[in-house]
Parts: structure tokens; sequence; C-alpha cells
């Protein structure tokens, strides 16, 4: 008997079908929100799922500014699209997902096996903003997936003035904001239909 062999009825994937159904097929970009808070223990959640993202040399460039009250909600709306300002302001809460230029200083902690990185790092800005742009936006794919995993809905948005944003709420000027997500309950008129995918065969080389 080849004990090694696959029953038929497994599949790869190792998550049970209402694990994969929350986070992947039946998650999507929501629209609308209930006025049910988010708290700060889901908040803290959250967090403590996404944290293990991956990043090169554990950079963990990504910064956050989670956006809940009527006075902090007043100071981003202005630099939103007019497209995403009513669906912002009725969010329970909306998160800024920005870039941290200077993430090297942290280095010597989060990387300390290889002495000199952040020395390495210190006189080239452009090098910095690269890698914290892309692993940044690594997270920001593991952001949402977290939010999901907390039963929340996740409204991913890049309409706004990056520039203005990063500036109110990040003024040291070393953040740039990649992302802002509205999070919360999704309300009953919260999705719109499903759009196609793109099949494996058009996407993946197998070789």
């Amino acid at each position: 008997m080849n004990t090694s062999s696959t029953p038929e009825n497994t599949t790869p994937i190792v998550l049970d079908q209402d694990a994969q159904d929350l986070l992947f097929h039946q998650g999507r970009t929501a629209n609308a929100f209930t006025s049910e808070p988010v708290t700060d223990e889901q908040i803290a959640a959250i967090y403590d799922l996404i944290k293990w993202a991956p990043t090169a040399m554990n950079t963990q460039p990504q910064r956050v500014v989670v956006v809940r009250s009527a006075e902090a909600k007043a100071r981003l709306l202005p630099h939103m699209a007019e497209g995403n300002r009513a669906k912002t302001e009725a969010a329970p809460a909306t998160v800024l997902l920005a870039a941290d230029i200077d993430f090297h200083h942290e280095l010597p902690t989060v990387f300390p096996h290889a002495e000199g990185m952040k020395e390495m790092f210190d006189g080239d800005e452009d090098a910095r903003h690269d890698m914290a742009q892309l692993n940044a936006g690594l997270q920001v794919g593991y952001a949402i997936l977290g939010i999901r995993a907390a039963g929340l809905a996740a409204g991913p948005m890049t309409g706004f003035d990056a520039e203005a944003i990063s500036r109110e709420f990040f003024p040291d000027g070393r953040h740039r904001v990649m992302v802002a997500v509205n999070i919360g309950k999704p309300a009953e008129d919260a999705f719109r239909d499903r759009l196609p995918r793109l099949s494996f065969d058009e996407v993946v080389q197998v070789l």
C-alpha cells in the first residue's frame, strides 16, 4: 500500500472553506458601512496579525494612522477625491497606510544580525524610498487580509491627494501615504457585483 498517495477528497489549500471565503472568495471592496464602531481591541488584533507580513531585510516600513474621530475626519476629507468623500465620512474608521522613508533607523532592532545596514542606507535616500515603497506595498496587502480576518470589510482607496494627506498626518515629511482604507461592518448595499478575474492560463507559466 502506498501511504504517500493523496486522498481524492483533499485539497492543496489548508485553510478551511469558511476561511478561504472570508479572506479571498467573498472578500470584496466595500463602499458602505454600518454605524457600528471599530474598537481599539479590533485594531490591536488586526495589527497583531499583519505585523508578520514579509519584508526585505525585515524592514517593516509601513506606518499607520487610524482616523476615527470627527476632528480627524474633518482633517482628512478635504484631501479625498470627491467620489470618495461621502463614504469616507460615513465609515467608522479610515486607516492611512504610509511608507516610512527613514525605516533604516529600526534596522539595528529588526535586523540585528547584519551589522552596518543602517549606516549603509544613511546616505542613500533614493534606495530607501524605493525599498520603503515596495515593502510597504507588500504590507498593504496583508493589512487588507487582516481587516477581513477580523470580520470587517475593507474599502481601499488611492483617490486622494497623497502629498497633502502625508503633510497633514505625518508632518515630519518623512512618510508618504500610499493607501487609505475605510473599514467597518459592511452595510446591506456595500458591495458591487464581482468583476471577472484572469484565469490561471492567462497569468501563470510553469517552466
